[in-house]
Order: structure tokens, then sequence, then C-alpha cells
């Protein structure tokens, strides 16, 4: 395989010490410290890797220090060419707050294979990998996506549960669901880990839906897909400056829905560590001078897995 198993041990430790970095903020309403510190040791540690890497998701525009920022080049340019990306803190808030669910994460894919996404919303719907490609579809009322999602699995609405974040933009879905009698899982930040509760049936989550960050969809699906998951999502531009610059980034269709195989093609693996503890994995616990860190790790077709990874920051 050309993403190596080094490749893949040497993700855990980055996104392990990244999450590790924040341990000291969290709760302590500080996320702009939290997510330099994180960014500061993912950007660190990257840039030490046998790759040639090109950030293609990231946190800011060129030079934004100290983002991890899209189109910045990371390694030590002695290996393979791939395409990363970054969400050092996804949930700032979280972290600020304490409260459950922030993670770091990194994802990757040779060279070309990761769609580049604006900083612009996206439409996004997700399920699991039981439901047959292509059955729900963003452009599709709430009702048909839920009678085709009830339809496929013989569940009744009452048994069905949607996440969605919660925002005034969602208004009508959420009264839409309500009247059609489905149970809702609300999340306030962090997106990404929404998408993600549809991999697994111990999460109880059936569809995740809504409008999201772009860039996170992208992460989102990077995810799904190695766990043979379905995701589709369309950006949503709100300005001729949102399209110009898309369309820098080789968008020429800004109608354009956007399957998962379009979003994130070929060999890929996606890396996350919890920050806080959430529904996904624990987050950072502390014992003695010792870290104890969650990482969910997953590499093309593989199960979702869980390994448990002590590690000390450097």
């Amino acid at each position: 395989m050309k993403l190596s198993e080094e490749l893949l041990n040497n993700l855990i430790e980055i996104t392990s010490n990244s999450a590790i970095a924040c341990y000291p903020y969290i709760g302590k309403n500080e996320k702009i410290l939290a997510d330099k510190a994180a960014t500061d040791v993912m950007r660190h540690q990257l840039n030490k890797l046998n790759i040639n890497g090109k950030v293609v998701i990231g946190e800011g525009e060129l030079d934004e220090a100290p983002m991890l920022y899209i189109g910045e080049i990371l390694g030590n340019g002695n290996g393979p060419e791939i395409d990363i990306a970054v969400d050092p803190v996804e949930g700032t808030n979280f972290v600020a707050k304490n409260l459950p669910g922030s993670m770091s994460v990194l994802a990757v894919a040779e060279k070309g294979n990761l769609l580049n996404a604006p900083e612009t919303y996206m439409d996004k719907i997700a399920t699991g990998n039981h439901i047959p490609k292509g059955s729900l579809d963003i452009d599709f009322t709430v009702e048909k996506n839920i009678n085709i999602y009830s339809e496929i699995t013989k569940k009744n609405n009452s048994e069905i549960t949607v996440c969605i974040l919660k925002r005034p933009r969602h208004e009508e879905i959420i009264s839409e669901l309500k009247r059609l009698n489905v149970n809702i899982k609300f999340i306030t930040d962090g997106d990404v880990s929404g998408a993600l509760l549809v991999s697994d049936k111990k999460f109880n989550v059936d569809i995740f839906m809504g409008i999201g960050g772009g860039p996170e969809g992208v992460i989102a699906a990077a995810a799904l897909n190695t766990l043979n998951c379905n995701f589709q999502g369309r950006f949503l531009f709100k300005s001729t400056e949102d399209k110009s610059r898309a369309n820098k980034m080789g968008i020429k269709d800004f109608n354009k829905k956007y399957e998962i195989n379009e979003i994130i093609k070929g060999e890929s693996i996606f890396c996350a560590t919890g920050i806080t503890s959430g529904d996904l994995m624990n987050g950072v616990i502390k014992k003695n001078d010792k870290y104890v860190t969650e990482t969910i790790i997953t590499h093309n077709k593989s199960e979702l897995k869980l390994i448990k990874k002590v590690a000390s920051l450097t």
C-alpha cells in the first residue's frame, strides 16, 4: 500500500499529542489558545514526517498564522505526495467550556484524491453502510428521505433518530421531523463527529442531515468513506467572493451535488483523538506524568476501531 503503516502510526501520535496540547485549556474559556496549542503541535510533527504533503482542507487562507492554511506544504519532502485535511480542534467551544465531543482530526489521501473545499457552508446528508448508496438525497424532502429510510430498514418513524446541528437555519427541518414523529439528536457544534455517529448502530443515530461547514463536510466524508458509509453534499455560496475563492480551487459548477466518491478517492486514512469525552471516544486523561488518549483510526475499508494509546507530550 502507498500509505504506509508507519504513516498510520505517525498520525495517531500526532492527533494524540495535539489533543494533549489542549488539556491545560479544557474548561478555561480559552478556545483560541487551545486551538493554537493543538495547531502548533500538529504542524511541528507533520513537518517531521517523510511526506510531501499539502493542506487542502485547513483552518484558514494563505499565511493566516498560526492556522494550518489551505495550500501549506508540510513534511520533509522525502516521501509520498499526499493531500492533508486538518482540524486540530473540532469543537473549540467544547474545549473552552469542558463540554463533550471535542477532538483533534487528520485525514490524508494520495495527491489529487481529496476535494479542495472553500470556507463556506455545505448542505449534507449521511447514513450508515447498511443503506444502499444513493437511496437518500439532499434534494428530496425530509418526509421522502424518512419514508425511504423507514422502508429500507423496516423501522417506524418513532424508531428513527436524526442528528442535526441546533441552529435557526434548521427550524423548518426540525419542525418537519417533529411532525413525522422522528427522534432528534441535537448537537451544538462538531458536525464531523455528528456525521460519524451514523457509522455504527451502537451510536443510535440513523441519519445526519442539515447545513454545516464545507471543510468539515469533506473531513466527514473522508472518514465515512473508509467505513463504506454514505455521504452527499452541496456547497452553499453566499457571495461572489465565495464563488471566486471556490473557482480558484477548481470548483466550476457552483450547484454541483457531490457524492462521497467525488469528495474522496483512492486510498485514505482518517484519524481523530478525543479531547473531551463524547459519544465517539474518551477525552484526554492525565495520570501522573502520562496522558491516556483514545483514537479512532480508519484506513480505507477497515471497520471502525478504537485504539487506546498512552502518550507523553514532548
